[in-house]
């Protein structure tokens, strides 16, 4: 499977296949789980993420990752950004940090949303503003890729559209790959799309071919919701 560069590549198939496993693999979050074993190779800029020379901290810097569900920290809204970069020393003095925090949440489409009120929890926001504030998070370490797993599953119609939004604009500065249960989400955001069965990659290709002229049977039937 061929992830592209400053593309959207949605992950696609029945609970249970594998995809969110498939997505942990690829920043290592697998490696938390004691029963999980994971074979093959996964090149990111040549390089096998699974060598024992990777540095597993880096490589989750340049892999970000956004969770089914919000899950801000328990800081502030300010606290929940300025984390990451001030663990990996990413700015030299305060003032630094506070316009990448800024930055940050500008990206994330947040900051007119918050800017007077970054002191308070980030958990005080609605589930939409969390979710953005968590990509906020994620991107604030400047990573390559971006890692998204059903990210609006937990989230009404008007958020989910906002995220969806906010994927389109940050494709073009970072490279996403998105867990979905949702068809028409993944037609939406997506130029490239994987389908997932039973553990196995049944078919990837341009999305648009996938929906409307899949090469293999089990991809139609799926799509077509013959089975889910």
């Amino acid at each position: 499977l061929e992830v592209r560069e400053n593309e959207v590549t949605a992950l696609i198939g029945p609970s249970g296949c594998g995809k969110s496993t498939f997505l942990r693999c690829l920043n290592r979050m697998n490696d938390t789980i004691n029963i999980c074993r994971v074979t093959g190779t996964i090149l990111l800029d040549g390089t096998d993420v699974y060598d024992r020379d990777v540095d597993v901290v880096q490589l989750r810097a340049r892999v970000g990752m956004v969770f089914q569900k919000p899950n801000p920290f328990p800081k502030s809204i300010y606290e929940n950004v300025a984390y990451g970069p001030r663990i990996h020393g990413m700015t030299a003095n305060k003032a630094d940090l506070g316009d990448l925090v800024e930055a940050s949440l500008r990206r994330a489409g947040l900051w007119d949303e918050v800017k007077d009120r970054l002191d308070q929890p980030g958990t005080s926001l609605s589930g939409g503003q969390q979710q953005r504030l968590c990509i906020a998070r994620a991107i604030a370490v400047n990573p390559e890729v971006i890692l998204m797993d059903e990210p609006c599953s937990a989230l009404d119609p008007i958020a989910t559209a906002r995220i969806e939004e906010l994927i389109d604009e940050l494709r073009e500065n970072y490279t996403i790959v998105i867990v979905t249960h949702s068809m028409q989400q993944a037609a939406r955001v997506s130029q490239r799309t994987a389908f997932f069965h039973l553990g196995i990659l049944v078919e990837d290709g341009d999305t648009e071919h996938i929906f409307t002229n899949p090469e293999d049977q089990r991809t139609q039937d799926y799509i077509t919701g013959r089975f889910g």
